[in-house]
Order: C-alpha cells, then sequence, then structure tokens
C-alpha cells in the first residue's frame, strides 16, 4: 500500500494478489453491503495471509499528514446539511461507558440514552420524530452485557463488548478466546478485541493473523472489531501493516484505539487505515469498516471523519454497517449544535447527560 491518488479501478475477477479469494468464493446468498467505483462489495470472509503484499506496504508520512490536514482547513458543510451530517453522526455512534466504576444503574441509563439520543422537545424542532434517530450500539465491559442486552431489546441497537483483556490484550490467548465466547453466549452483538501490539513490533505477522483469525472464529455470529491500539504503534507503516493482517484474518472492523492510550485516534492514523481498507477492497471484493475511538469530543470532529470517509471510501462507508464513532462525550457538543441550529441559541453542557 502507498500514499496515491484514488482510483476507482476495483480488479474484477482476476485479483492480482496470489492470495486473494478467487471469484468462485462468492457466494450467491451474499448480500453487498457496499459498493466503490461501481462494484458491490461483500461482507469479509478474510483471505490467506499474504506476506508479500504486507511487504510491499509504503508510507509517505508527510503526505499522509497534508491530506489529513485538508480536512480541517477547508469549510465544513452549513446549515441544514451540517444538521444532516450530525444527525447521521449519531447513528454511527458506538456509545460507550467503560470506567472501573461502572454499576449495572449507569449503563441502563446510557442505554435509555442510546434509544433516545436528542431530547424530545430538540426532535420536534428539527421534525426529525419520525426518522426514529437512535445510536448503533453500545459498548461496555462483559460483566453488563446481560443488562445491556434488556435495556436496549427491541430497539434494534447493538450490543458491543470489549474482550481479551481489555485494553492491554496481554492476557493468555485461551482466556482471551474464551472471554469473547462469553460475551457472546451473553448477548453481545459485537465484540471488539485487542490485539498483541508485540506481534507488529517484530513483524510476526502469521502470529497476528492467527491471533485474530482465532479470535473471528469465537465471535461466531458477531462482528469483529479489531482494535490496533495505533497510539501505541509508533510508525504508520506499522498501522498499515497491522490494518492489513487484520483484514486478511476476517475482520469486520478496524478500530483505532482502546481509548485508553496516550494518543488515540487521529486523522492521519484514520487516513492510513482507510487506504489500506480502499485497497483490500480493491483486491478482494470485500469490505471493511473503520472505528476511530477515543479523543474524538466535538461536532466538528465528527464532521471531519465524516468527510474523511465520504472523500476516501464513499457514501457506502457513511453509515452505521460499515463506520462507528468511539465516542460518547461528543453526542452532548452535537446535541448543543443541533438546538443552535433549531433555536439560534446554545444550550448549556449540563443539559445534555451522557447517563
Amino acid at each position: 500500500m502507498t500514499l496515491r491518488d484514488k482510483s476507482p479501478v476495483i480488479r474484477d475477477a482476476s485479483f492480482n494478489r496470489p492470495s486473494a479469494s478467487p471469484p468462485s468464493a462468492f457466494s450467491p446468498s451474499d448480500t453487498a453491503i457496499a459498493q466503490y467505483g461501481g462494484h458491490e462489495l461483500q461482507p469479509n470472509r478474510g483471505i490467506p495471509l499474504n506476506l508479500d503484499w504486507i511487504d510491499a506496504v509504503r508510507v509517505n508520512t508527510s503526505a499522509v499528514e497534508r491530506r489529513a490536514q485538508t480536512l480541517v482547513t477547508r469549510r465544513t458543510v452549513k446549515k441544514e446539511w451540517q444538521a444532516a451530517w450530525l444527525l447521521r453522526a449519531i447513528t454511527c455512534m458506538d456509545l460507550t461507558t467503560l470506567s472501573g466504576d461502572d454499576t449495572d444503574e449507569r449503563v441502563r441509563r446510557l442505554c435509555a440514552k442510546a434509544r433516545q439520543p436528542i431530547q424530545q422537545e430538540l426532535g420536534q424542532k428539527l421534525r426529525v420524530e419520525s426518522l426514529g434517530i437512535k445510536v448503533a450500539a453500545v459498548c461496555v465491559y462483559h460483566t453488563f452485557v446481560e443488562t445491556a442486552r434488556r435495556a436496549v431489546e427491541g430497539s434494534g441497537i447493538h450490543v458491543a463488548a470489549v474482550s481479551t483483556g481489555f485494553p492491554a490484550g496481554l492476557s493468555p490467548l485461551q482466556e482471551r478466546v474464551n472471554e469473547i465466547r462469553r460475551s457472546v453466549e451473553a448477548g453481545a452483538d459485537e465484540i471488539d478485541v485487542v490485539i498483541t501490539r508485540a506481534h507488529v513490533f517484530s513483524a510476526r505477522w502469521q502470529a497476528l493473523y492467527d491471533e485474530i483469525a482465532t479470535f473471528k472464529n469465537a465471535c461466531g455470529p458477531a462482528h469483529l472489531k479489531v482494535i490496533l491500539g495505533t497510539g501505541d504503534l509508533q510508525t504508520l507503516r506499522n498501522v498499515a501493516h497491522a490494518s492489513l493482517v487484520a483484514m486478511m484474518a476476517g475482520a469486520d472492523f478496524i478500530k483505532t484505539s482502546t481509548g485508553k492510550e496516550a494518543v488515540n485516534a487521529t486523522l492521519p492514523v484514520s487516513l492510513v487505515m482507510v487506504r489500506a481498507i480502499r485497497e483490500y477492497a480493491q483486491e478482494t471484493g470485500m469490505a471493511v469498516g473503520l472505528k476511530p475511538a477515543g479523543g474524538i469530543r466535538t461536532a466538528k470532529q465528527a464532521l471531519e471523519w465524516l468527510a474523511l470517509m465520504k472523500e476516501e471510501l464513499g457514501t457506502s462507508w457513511m453509515k452505521a454497517e460499515l463506520f462507528r464513532f468511539g465516542a460518547s462525550a461528543m453526542l452532548a457538543d452535537i446535541e448543543r449544535q443541533l438546538e443552535h441550529f433549531a433555536t439560534g441559541r446554545y444550550s448549556a453542557d449540563y443539559r445534555h447527560p451522557i447517563a
């Protein structure tokens, strides 16, 4: 992978990567979840590990930083278009509580907010009551999966559980696998797993691939979101390597951070991950989602990440099936911006509690 201009070309039927799945691997029962360059993309099933592809990765750091900077310096969407984008951002949120002092009651309050993320009065002012705006998922520790499942039952909101020794990911492998299985049995729809960063530092790609493939197998019907811990990976090239290996191993989403690192989601890192997703789609005909997490706190940042997805991957990636925000504090600022659009006045932060 190199940072280069966008190309709409997807390699039909004759994928250049020798380990990519052949065309016969596509099942008629598969449902396309995205489009890119006029081609329908299927859910990711993974491919055999391709070390040649990984070794060929190159990342031009200065080019990445220049491209990312364009997203924050240009004029953003305004007025009703901005309100529409902010509402879309809400529907792509994983509303999260991952604190040591979490309780069942806090999780229930979080789930109530997930079901009605904007106040009823504000929804009426915006005339969006009929849209049934709600977040995509609530993300909690395994201990609270059953509590969350009961609280969101019937709403269509998914329950995501952090797993595999979150946030360090250094528990014995079998313990991490068992943790995934327990969360799925408890009712989790999505599992956010943490990789062993040491595999990336030492370029043990087979070990990383096998680890993630094992997690994928343990997830069963649940979607797998692979946390790369990009703040710990030191270089953008390492981020690109880890992204490709995770996708080859069957990740449904690649996620930037646990939210516990010193540096969490940034636009340059997300750009590298998005370009990896795009190249993987071009080579395999399969789509993988992105979840930036940690440090995203404002409505302006939400617009920047949505602009990144639209410009680099297209509108197919501006929906919850392929894009998530791992952010809760951002919701209050989005509500304030929507209230300003509806009334011309900013409301106080305390009027928009999360849980």
